[in-house]
C-alpha cells in the first residue's frame, strides 16, 4: 500500500492548493496527534481546511478529523504567527520533498516548511526563514546542516530541477546495476519522478524483459513530459484498489470481493490500466479520500484476515482426518501383507523360529546365537540369510521375506516402485513416505514373535489388520461428527467477526469519552480530568452556569463538573459519587485513605488569582464557602453501558431517577453488604439529605471498631464528632458554620435569559437527557443494541446495570483486571448473544483506561468464571 507523497504527487496537489485557495486567512490551527496538523482557512464566502502530516501528506479535506484534547506547543505557536494570515503561495523547494507554506507578504510573512521524506518534520520560520518551532530538532552532520530553533532553515541547499538526464548518464547508472535487478528499482534513486511514474514510462516506451538503452531514453523523455505536467496540474485524481478474496464456507458459492484502496495517483498509469479505481474530480480529492477511508479498511482487513485463520484452522482439521485415515489404511495393506509373506514361506519361519529357540533353550549366549547366524549366512543357509535382526531383548527376530512365487523383480516395476519411494521421502506432507502402498515384488522386513509359532505370528498380522480396519470406520464415523462441529464452530467465528466489524464501525465515540466520565444514579453526566490540562479545560470549556465543581484537598485529585443543563438543584446522591470520583483519581487510592471531598457552584471558580500569586496549570481559585461532603469509600465499580436504538430508549425513561429519602436508605440498607469488607459487622446508621427546607440529613453506617483500621475509626468518629457538635451549635445559635443550603433557583443566579436563548436551552437540556437515556446499563430483551460502551464510576452509580464488578485498592493491573472482569461478563447465564458480541468489540485500550491504578476485582461466582 501506497502510504507517502511522490515527487509527482506533491507537483500536483501544490498546483491544485495554488489554484484553489490562494488569499484565503487563517482562521485557527489544529493538531490531530503530534505529526497531523489541520490549518483552517476562511474567506468571506468560503472556507478549506489544508491537511498537513510530517513526512507523509499535504492536502485539503473534507471530512471531520478528530482534534487533540489540548493544543500542542506547536499548534498555540503556529496559532499565535499564523492566524488572521492570508495563504499567499506554495511551493516546492527545488525537486526534494520539501513544501514550503508562505503565510503573509514582506516583512510580516511566515513559512511553514513541511519535509515529505524520511521521518518528515514541520518547520515554523519567520520572513527570513529563521526557525521559530519545529517539530523535530535535526543535529548537524556531515551531509546536513543543523535544523533548530533560532537557525536558518537552508533553502538553498534543496536540488535544483535538473535537465533530462543523458545517455551517457543513463548508460553508467545501469551499467553498475547488478543481474537481475528491476529497472525502475535501479533508476528509481537517481531520477525525480518515482518508481511508479517510470514503470509506467518504460511500459509506454514499450520495452518488454530485453531492454535497450536508447528505448530507456524514450522513456525517461516520456517520465518528464508527465512531471512538467503536474507544474500547473488541473486534472483528476485515481485511486487504485486492490482486490482482496472473502472465503466461503458454502459449497458452490463464489468468494465475495473486498475492494481496498492501495494507492492513489494524479494520473492513471498503464500499470494501472486493467485495475480496480476510483476516479476523482481532483487529486486533492482522491488524497483526501484515501487517508480518511483508511481506518476503515484496517478495520476490514483485520476481519478478513480472521475469516482466513478461522478457515485455516477448519482446512487443518480436515487434512489432519484424512491422514490419520491413511495411516490406519496404509497400515492394514501393511499388516495385511506381512501374514500373506509369513504364509507363503511357512517352512522357511518356521525352521528360523525353531533355530533361535533351541538356541535359547540350551541356554547360549545372545553373542554366541548372533556370530552361529553369521556363519550360517556366510556358509549360504537359506534360512540364516533370511534372518536380517536379533531382538533378543524383545524375544523376536527379524526376516526379510519375499513373494517364493515371483521368480524374478520386474526391473520395470521396480523402477517405478524405487520412484514412489523417492518422491515419498520428499515429500514431508505424506510422512515422509510411509504411506506408499508395498510393493508385492519387493523384499519386505517383518518381526516375528518367538513365543508364537509361523501360524500364530500370520494371524498375529491378520489380527492388527482387522483391528485397524475397525479403527479406521470409527474415525469416518467420528470424523464426520468433528467436520460438522468444526464447521459450525468457524461459521460462528465468521459470523463474530463480521458482527464485531459492523459494531466497530458503527460505534460513535462521544465528547465526554476523552475525559474521566460517568453517568450518575439519578441521570447526570459527571465528567474529569485525567491530567492537569484536562482540569483546564473541564473548567474553561465545560462549566456553565447551573453546573457543580466537585474537588478535594489531596494530591492528584481530579476537578470534577457535574454538568447540569436544567438548572435545578443537584441531588446529594449525585453529589456523593461526584465526591467519591474525585478522591478516587487521587493519592488517596494508592494510600488507601477514606477522606471526604467539596463541591462549590460554579460561580465560585475562577481562574483569576489574588494579586501578587499565580495559578499554574489545573488550579483554580474557589471563592466562599466549600461544602464538605461525607467520607468517601474506595469502591469504584467497572461495567457496561449499551446504546439502544431510537425505538428502546422509552423503555429506560425514568431508569435513573431522584429517589425518596425512605427509597434511598432502603436501597442503601439492602446493598450495605456489597459496599463493605468481608466480617465487617453493622452496629449502627447514620443519613444525609437536603430535604425541601434545606436542612441536612446524612446516611450512611457505622461498623464495629474491631473491623475498622485506626485512618478510617479517627475520621469516622471525627465526623460524627463534628456533626454532633453542629446540631448543638446550631440549636444554640453560636455555631460557627452555617449549615448547607440547597442552591438558588437558576434564576436568581444569572439574568433573565431572551426567548431565543431560553428555546436554545431547552433543546439542548433534551438533547442531553436522550442521550443519556438511550445509554442503559439494564438492557431489556426487546431493546435493539447499537453499540457497548464501558464505564468506570462509584460503585453506588451501577448500582443497577446488569454487568459489573466492584474494584477496590489492590494488586493486579488494569489491564488483567479489565479482561477478568469481561471474562466474568461474558460467561454469565444471564449475558444474552449480542451483549457478548458488543463486549468483543471493545478495543483492549478502551476498556481499562478509566481505572484509578492497581485495582482488586470482586464479584459474585467470579472464581467459577475464570474456571470456566
Amino acid at each position: 500500500m501506497k502510504t507517502r507523497f511522490t515527487t509527482v504527487d506533491i507537483r500536483a496537489v501544490i498546483a491544485e492548493i495554488n489554484a484553489n485557495y490562494i488569499g484565503m486567512r487563517v482562521n485557527n490551527v489544529y493538531d490531530i496527534d503530534n505529526k497531523t496538523y489541520l490549518i483552517r482557512l476562511q474567506k468571506p464566502d468560503s472556507k478549506a481546511v489544508l491537511l498537513i502530516e510530517s513526512g507523509t501528506r499535504i492536502h485539503s479535506t473534507d471530512f471531520e478529523w478528530p482534534k487533540n484534547m489540548m493544543p500542542s506547543g506547536f499548534a498555540m505557536k503556529c496559532r499565535k504567527h499564523l492566524k488572521t494570515r492570508r495563504l499567499a503561495h506554495v511551493k516546492q523547494l527545488g525537486i526534494d520533498r520539501i513544501v514550503d507554506i508562505q503565510f503573509g507578504s514582506d516583512e510580516a510573512a511566515y513559512h511553514l516548511i513541511i519535509e515529505l521524506y524520511d521521518r518528515g518534520n514541520v518547520i515554523l520560520a519567520d520572513h527570513e526563514y529563521t526557525i521559530l518551532n519545529l517539530l523535530r530538532f535535526r543535529a548537524a552532520d556531515a551531509e546536513d546542516v543543523k535544523i533548530a530553533v533560532r537557525e536558518r532553515y537552508p533553502i538553498e541547499n534543496a536540488r535544483p530541477p535538473e535537465p533530462l538526464i543523458s545517455l551517457e548518464r543513463l548508460t553508467e547508472i545501469l551499467s553498475k546495476a547488478s543481474n537481475g535487478e528491476q529497472v525502475k528499482r535501479v533508476l528509481n534513486p537517481h531520477l525525480p519522478y518515482g518508481a511508479t511514474l517510470i514503470e509506467h514510462s518504460l511500459i509506454e516506451a514499450g520495452l518488454s524483459g530485453s531492454v535497450k538503452v536508447d528505448s530507456e531514453a524514450d522513456a525517461m523523455k516520456i517520465a518528464e513530459t508527465y512531471l512538467q505536467e503536474t507544474e500547473n496540474f488541473s486534472g483528476k485524481g485515481y485511486i487504485i484498489q486492490k482486490s482482496e478474496k472473502k472465503p466461503s464456507l458454502t459449497p458452490g458459492k463464489p468468494c465475495e470481493e473486498l475492494l481496498t484502496y492501495d494507492e492513489f495517483h494524479p494520473f492513471l498509469f498503464a500499470q494501472h490500466a486493467k485495475s480496480s479505481y476510483l476516479e476523482f474530480d481532483t487529486f486533492d480529492k482522491a488524497v483526501d479520500e484515501f487517508f480518511s477511508k483508511m481506518e476503515s479498511q484496517k478495520i476490514d482487513m483485520k476481519a478478513l484476515q480472521q475469516e482466513k485463520q478461522a478457515l485455516k484452522k477448519l482446512e487443518n482439521v480436515k487434512k489432519d482426518h484424512e491422514h490419520r485415515l491413511e495411516a490406519l489404511h496404509h497400515a492394514q495393506e501393511i499388516d495385511r501383507f506381512k501374514g500373506e509373506l509369513v504364509e507363503m514361506n511357512l517352512p522357511v519361519v518356521e525352521r528360523a523360529l525353531q533355530v533361535v529357540c533351541s538356541a535359547l533353550a540350551n541356554q547360549v549366549d545372545w553373542t554366541e546365537i548372533g556370530i552361529i547366524v553369521k556363519e550360517a549366512q556366510a556358509a549360504g543357509d537359506p534360512v540364516a540369510c533370511a534372518i536380517k535382526e536379533l531382538k533378543l531383548q524383545t524375544n523376536h527376530i527379524t526376516m526379510l521375506l519375499k513373494n517364493p512365487y515371483i521368480s524374478e523383480e520386474d526391473p520395470e516395476e521396480e523402477e517405478k516402485s524405487d520412484v514412489v519411494q523417492e518422491k515419498g521421502k520428499k515429500n514431508k506432507n505424506k510422512d515422509k513416505g510411509q504411506n506408499k502402498k508395498p510393493s508385492k515384488n519387493k523384499p519386505q522386513l517383518v518381526d516375528l514373535d518367538l513365543g508364537l509359532s509361523a501360524y500364530a505370528n500370520a494371524k498375529k498380522y491378520y489380527d492388527s489388520k482387522r483391528t485397524a480396519e475397525k479403527k479406521e470406520q470409527k474415525t469416518i464415523e467420528a470424523a464426520d461428527k468433528a467436520m460438522k462441529s468444526a464447521e459450525k464452530k468457524t461459521q460462528q467465528t465468521l459470523k463474530e467477526v463480521q458482527t464485531v466489524t459492523t459494531i466497530q464501525k458503527a460505534r460513535k465515540v462521544y465528547w465526554f469519552e476523552k475525559f474521566l466520565w460517568f453517568i450518575s444514579s439519578e441521570n447526570y453526566l459527571v465528567i474529569a480530568g485525567r491530567d492537569q490540562q484536562q482540569n483546564e479545560m473541564i473548567v474553561k470549556r465545560y462549566l456553565r452556569a447551573g453546573d457543580i465543581y466537585v474537588h478535594a484537598d489531596l494530591h492528584g485529585a481530579t476537578s470534577c463538573v457535574i454538568k447540569n443543563p436544567s438548572g435545578d438543584p443537584i441531588p446529594p446522591r449525585t453529589l456523593t459519587e461526584a465526591g467519591t470520583m474525585a478522591i478516587c483519581y487521587s493519592a488517596a487510592w494508592d494510600a488507601k485513605i477514606v477522606t471526604s471531598a467539596w463541591w462549590v457552584h460554579h460561580h465560585q471558580v475562577s481562574k483569576t488569582a489574588p494579586t501578587g500569586e499565580y495559578l499554574t496549570t489545573g488550579s483554580f481559585m474557589i471563592r466562599g464557602k466549600k461544602n464538605f461532603l461525607p467520607p468517601s469509600y474506595l469502591i469504584m465499580g467497572f461495567g457496561f453501558l449499551f446504546k439502544v436504538d431510537e425505538q428502546s430508549v422509552s423503555r429506560h425513561r425514568g431508569e435513573r431517577k431522584v429517589k425518596t429519602v425512605e427509597e434511598d436508605l432502603e436501597e442503601v440498607t439492602s446493598r450495605t453488604a456489597e459496599l463493605l469488607e468481608d466480617g465487617d459487622e453493622l452496629i449502627g446508621a447514620w443519613t444525609q439529605r437536603l430535604d425541601s427546607s434545606g436542612s441536612l440529613f446524612r446516611f450512611g453506617f457505622t461498623v464495629s471498631t474491631q473491623n475498622v483500621s485506626n485512618v478510617f475509626l479517627l475520621q469516622s468518629a471525627g465526623s460524627a464528632k463534628d456533626e454532633k457538635e453542629k446540631g448543638k451549635k446550631g440549636k444554640k445559635g453560636k455555631g460557627k458554620d452555617e449549615p448547607v443550603r440547597k442552591p438558588p433557583p437558576q434564576k436568581q443566579q444569572q439574568k433573565a435569559q431572551p426567548a431565543e436563548a431560553a428555546v436554545k436551552t431547552a433543546q439542548q437540556t433534551g438533547g442531553e437527557e436522550n442521550l443519556l437515556t438511550s445509554l442503559t446499563g439494564q438492557p431489556h430483551m426487546e431493546d435493539v443494541l447499537l453499540f457497548a460502551v464501558p464505564v468506570c464510576a462509584p460503585y453506588t452509580a451501577l448500582s443497577n446495570y446488569k454487568h459489573k464488578v466492584k474494584l477496590t485498592p489492590g494488586s493486579q493491573k488494569k489491564g488483567k483486571a479489565a479482561r477478568t472482569a469481561v471474562l466474568s461478563f461474558m460467561k454469565a447465564k444471564e449475558a444474552s448473544s449480542r451483549e457478548k458480541d458488543l463486549f468483543r468489540s471493545v478495543k483492549d485500550s478502551d476498556l481499562s483506561r478509566n481505572m484509578p491504578g492497581k485495582v482488586k476485582v470482586s464479584a459474585p461466582n467470579l472464581l467459577a468464571a475464570k474456571k470456566k
